[in-house]
């Protein structure tokens, strides 16, 4: 092909060997310029670091805020999160400061000939026509300002154009904004100022948000009002100048209150602090399956139960949920005021006392060697050189295994651990995920004092084994994250025992009775049936109780944190009004008990349809031992009931009057020992009850 066949302009330069040589050096320099540029980006790359470091923040299952953690010296840096940041907020942002943010490549041309004709003009810089990548490269490495550090900032914000989207570049700058003292972040400013996340802001809230990271210290709200207000209304005049604001809307806003500065929440401060910490460096938060509301009602109950147990009380609550084993709610401490009140006791290893007698008996009704009405010996016995005896230090020779479960009876449940096994008991905890710790676990192997609470777990631990006796048998780890609850809901679950003798163990201690000044579920109307269990460990240590009630596990633990001796506080006095109170405040729908054995009622009690025969006394039953905490006109009394009408209440002869006020019948045993109940109708029909009164 000959010169004649190429185009005009390419002829010329094949004439033209210079020009040649000169358009090949320069594709030559402009080359080596891009390989210079790029050499310089790797070698000398913008420093994120500083936007990688925030606090990490926990919330609630529906996204209300429990706690965060400051990053270094005490600064409350927060992870922007776009996808909750009031989306007009970050409109007016960018039409304030930024207006072609999402066409620039870091440096806006336009703006850089504006800011230098004005220079050049008026002769004093008067824009400095940062971008908010510019911004945001000055926040990730501050500066002086001055010519050569502008220069180099808009280097470090076309380096960051190349790294990171728009998106996250906004979220950087959202992150890493100064609003005052410790302040870094929107998310930190909205919640100290203003008490709520920046999901939704007022226009007033927006444009002081906007105008604070300028000079925030010398606009701060809670210091400098007059000036916040003066900076406030700039912005505000800028948002009616770009048309993100109407006038109408901007004298509203600048009529609204400066605000002050709160502190953070600080909700469920152990549990939140754990998650928090656990937290991956890219996450703005971590959600929860804590419950804030129940959470914030249930810290002041514990903080009270605390209170009235003595000045170096603490107390620690778990509530659980059983589908997918979600933690609700999870108070560590009585409070960080109190002693020992910074360690987190759900954590702790302490005795469980006699909380795990309902697992040897569901074991042993599993097993075949015991069934609920299997009639045990309750009487001194030895094994080896261990000889346990009852809490009371009396026996009461012969009882059933729902007896003995339902008053927590040590020698029949020590006697079925022994014919069950302690080693294979212990090992089917472990297999669900329980370990069980004892002095020395090393040298020394599993005891029988394991009935009696002669190891240490945690709360947790206890929160797992009475989930499985609530969901059928099945274990399940605890969830502390709603994708960790969904991975729960999707598993099988290890069996820790049949879903038979779980269900079992749950009527028998649906039977327990309830604490001093409670109502029997049985005789309330509303009150949700719960089966629970208490414990006490050696000393008075620890007093611990459990509870199963509309859909949920409560554990309960009071104490001292360091292990300390309390004489005569038990898991009944001291743990159980707390696991109580804490079942109300769930709100738990009622719930009819599952029948107990025998199912199939005697052949002589088949048929009832006819009248009826008189009053049927309820409580309390013929034959029943009712332990009361006083004695005399002074004590809370036994609410009295039975079916019938026009009753009369009787007891030794004497009538008993009814309240005034309830219009219940209470009564108020003037001492320990047996006594003659009698109920008579308005037509002279009787029921007769002898009950043994005890405690005091």
């Amino acid at each position: 092909m000959g010169l004649a066949s190429l185009p005009a302009g390419l002829r010329q330069a094949a004439a033209s060997p210079a020009l040649v040589r000169r358009l090949t050096q320069g594709l030559i320099g402009a080359l080596a310029l891009q390989v210079v540029a790029v050499a310089l980006d790797a070698a000398l790359p913008p420093d994120l670091s500083r936007g990688a470091e925030a606090s990490p923040v926990a919330l609630d299952r529906r996204g209300a805020w429990l706690r965060a953690l400051p990053v270094e010296d005490g600064r409350w840096r927060i992870r922007a999160d776009l996808d909750r940041t009031d989306p007009s907020f970050v409109a007016r942002l960018i039409a304030v400061e930024d207006a072609r943010f999402w066409r620039h490549p870091g440096v806006d041309p336009f703006a850089v000939v504006r800011a230098a004709g004005s220079a050049a003009v008026t002769g004093e810089v008067s824009s400095g026509a940062s971008t908010l990548t510019m911004q945001t490269a000055r926040l990730l490495t501050p500066r002086p300002r001055t010519v050569p550090a502008k220069l180099a900032e808009m280097i470090r914000a076309l380096q960051i154009e190349a790294r990171l989207s728009k998106r996250e570049i906004l979220a950087l700058y959202l992150t890493l904004a100064p609003y005052g003292g410790n302040l870094e972040g929107v998310r930190a400013a909205s919640l100290s100022y203003f008490g709520h996340e920046p999901s939704t802001l007022t226009p007033g809230e927006q444009a002081l948000l906007i105008a604070l990271p300028q000079s925030p210290e010398a606009r701060r709200p809670d210091r400098r009002p007059e000036a916040s207000r003066r900076a406030r209304a700039l912005v505000l005049d800028k948002m009616v100048r770009a048309g993100a604001l109407t006038s109408m809307e901007a004298a509203e806003a600048a009529e609204e209150p400066m605000p002050g500065r709160s502190p953070f929440p600080a909700l469920a401060w152990h549990a939140a602090g754990e998650l928090a910490r656990s937290a991956r460096t890219d996450e703005a938060s971590v959600i929860s399956t804590l419950d804030a509301g129940l959470q914030s009602r249930l810290e002041p109950l514990v903080a009270r139960a605390a209170q009235a147990q003595g000045a170096e009380a603490t107390a620690a609550v778990m509530v659980v949920a059983l589908d997918g084993r979600a933690v609700r709610a999870s108070v560590g401490s009585a409070g960080l005021e109190r002693v020992g009140g910074w360690i987190d006791m759900t954590r702790a290893l302490r005795s469980p006392g006699s909380a795990l007698k309902p697992f040897i008996y569901a074991m042993a009704f599993e097993g075949g060697l015991a069934a609920p009405d299997t009639r045990m010996a309750d009487a001194p016995r030895r094994y080896a050189d261990y000889q346990p005896e009852n809490f009371d230090r009396v026996f009461h020779d012969q009882v059933t295994a729902r007896e003995a479960l339902i008053h927590s009876l040590n020698v029949p449940a020590v006697d079925t651990l022994a014919r069950l096994g302690p080693a294979a008991f212990e090992g089917r905890l472990e297999a669900a995920g329980v370990r069980l710790w004892r002095p020395r676990s090393e040298t020394r192997d599993a005891g029988l004092a394991i009935a009696l609470g002669g190891v240490g777990l945690t709360l947790r631990d206890l929160a797992v084994l009475y989930g499985a006796l609530g969901d059928g048998g099945l274990a399940r780890p605890l969830a502390w994250t709603e994708a960790q609850a969904q991975a729960r809901r999707d598993e099988r679950g290890v069996r820790l025992v049949s879903e038979a003798a779980a269900s079992e163990v749950l009527a028998i201690l649906r039977e327990t009775p309830p604490p001093a000044g409670v109502t029997p579920a049985a005789l309330s109307r509303g009150r949700p049936l719960m089966a629970y269990k208490t414990g006490t460990s050696y000393g008075f240590r620890d007093a611990v109780a459990a509870g199963i009630v509309g859909g949920h596990v409560i554990v309960v633990w009071t104490g001292r944190a360091d292990g300390g001796a309390r004489a005569g506080l038990t898991g009944r006095n001291a743990a159980l009004p707390l696991l109580f109170e804490t079942a109300d405040l769930l709100q738990a729908p009622p719930a009819a008990p599952a029948p107990l054995a025998p199912r199939n009622a005697p052949v002589a009690l088949e048929d009832q349809t006819h009248a009826a025969e008189g009053p049927r006394l309820i409580f309390p039953p013929d034959g029943s031992v009712v332990q009361v905490d006083a004695y005399g006109p002074r004590s809370r009394g036994l609410v009295l009931a039975a079916s019938g009408e026009d009753l009369a209440w009787y007891v030794a002869g004497q009538p008993l009057s009814p309240d005034p006020l309830s219009g219940q019948v209470l009564w108020r045993p003037e001492g320990p020992g047996f006594y003659d109940l009698n109920v008579v109708d308005g037509q002279g029909r009787a029921a007769r009850a002898q009950v043994r009164i005890r405690g005091g």
